[in-house]
């Protein structure tokens, strides 16, 4: 039986940490979001852990990883994460992404579809019109973008967090940490120097080329903001088993405010997974 390992491997230059757990018939790479890192999905660990081998790193300069020498643009994040996938030898696998680790995870399945099986994508940053992302990336052009980070997530936070206070607090103190290069070469990254990815209407063209089955799960309130619906997910996921769910009363970080409703609704559809 293989044991659970916490472990550092260098890929591209820069040590990435993760945590290596379960075993299964299928593996599960989580991947958090910009100015976040893997505890984000702590809800979601054991659960998964019990099903499926679960594999769950630090994206560069967050968390327990490296700051890396050179850039922190989702095709940065892809590089490594693809480089430990190789590693490892855990591919085909299921990506679990959240917010950045959405558009992460699915640029994953397009640039490297041999590694990826299906993705999940929560709240993912993409579907965005392109003079909302100019506006935020230019936001970023500051002496403090740690500070306007802090501000921006702290205004996604959805009312099923009024629940859960010390969340809101969690959020924003893990933005504050965050070294300001990072943070600035993150959300750039994200809305001014991959807008191919992420704006509509090139990202639609972009989506469209994962052939792998795609969950998305989003907060209407989010949808709402980018001016999209379900039905534009659905058209720009091609695989039949494709699903696309809404939920309205919760925020950006809608896997931790609502956690077993989101874990049960996972695992049942990677479940049922077409082989």
């Amino acid at each position: 039986m293989r044991s659970n390992s916490v472990a550092y491997l260098t890929v591209n230059d820069t040590p990435i940490f993760y945590t290596d757990e379960g075993e299964g018939p299928q593996t599960v790479l989580f991947i958090h979001g910009g100015t976040c890192d893997s505890h984000d999905w702590a809800a979601q660990i054991g659960p998964f852990t019990d099903r499926y081998r679960v594999i769950a790193p630090d994206l560069r300069g967050h968390g327990r990883s490296g700051v890396a020498s050179d850039s922190y643009r989702p095709a940065d994040y892809v590089r490594d994460l693809a480089a430990l996938i190789e590693a490892l030898g855990v591919g085909p696998v299921i990506a679990v992404g959240h917010s950045l680790g959405g558009l992460v995870a699915s640029t994953l399945a397009v640039e490297h579809p041999a590694a990826v099986r299906a993705v999940v994508a929560v709240d993912p940053s993409y579907g965005f019109e392109t003079a909302f992302a100019a506006d935020v990336a230019m936001a970023f052009e500051t002496a403090d973008p740690v500070g306007v980070s802090a501000g921006l997530l702290s205004a996604m936070e959805g009312r099923g967090a009024d629940g859960l206070p010390w969340l809101r607090d969690w959020h924003r103190r893990r933005a504050l940490s965050m070294p300001a290069v990072v943070t600035s070469d993150v959300f750039r990254g994200i809305f001014a120097l991959e807008t191919e990815k992420v704006c509509r209407p090139a990202a639609e063209d972009y989506l469209k080329r994962r052939q792998c089955p795609v969950l998305t799960v989003s907060a209407a309130d989010s949808l709402m903001a980018k001016g999209i619906d379900v039905e534009w997910d659905k058209a720009n996921s091609v695989h039949p088993y494709s699903r696309s769910v809404a939920w309205d009363g919760v925020g950006h970080w809608l896997f931790q405010e609502r956690a077993e409703e989101f874990t049960g609704l996972a695992i049942k559809w990677i479940e049922d997974l077409p082989s």
